[in-house]
């Protein structure tokens, strides 16, 4: 088991260091540039969606990454301060593809998509006292 934690500032320009931070775990746990990139797309949508939606904006607070690779598993954590999230406020249709003609594409919603289809788990935990905790799993094929 290997497990990586780190804390960075909710700023837009640190989520590049936190998709390079899953990237490079990533890459040591054996998955191919095509699976890197997709953990990193979840990651970012996830560390957007704790900006924009859970802070209000930058530089409100922090986001707090782990990464833990046990048992054919990869684990990445985000947690935040911010305002509590709750999924059930948004509609996840499996059947919400994007469309060929982006400008009937609605708006929001389309990170959580993302998120699911590319991980195998995603869970969201809200704890008055200690906040919003995401959790995203890929297993290793």
């Amino acid at each position: 088991m290997s497990q990586v934690e780190a804390v960075f500032p909710a700023r837009f320009a640190e989520i590049a260091r936190i998709c390079a931070l899953v990237q490079l775990e990533a890459a040591a746990a054996g998955f191919d540039e095509k699976e890197q990139f997709r953990l990193q797309l979840a990651c970012d949508e996830a560390c957007t969606n704790i900006i924009e939606h859970a802070y209000g904006g930058e530089n409100r607070g922090n986001i707090r990454v782990l990464i833990r690779q046990r048992d054919g598993s990869f684990l990445i954590q985000l947690h935040d301060t911010g305002r509590p999230f709750d999924p059930s406020n948004f509609e996840l249709e499996s059947s919400r593809q994007p469309s060929a003609d982006l400008a009937e594409l609605q708006e929001g919603g389309w990170g959580l998509h993302f998120m699911h289809s590319i991980m195998d788990e995603v869970r969201f935990d809200f704890d008055m006292d200690q906040g919003n905790t995401l959790t995203m799993i890929k297993v290793h094929p």
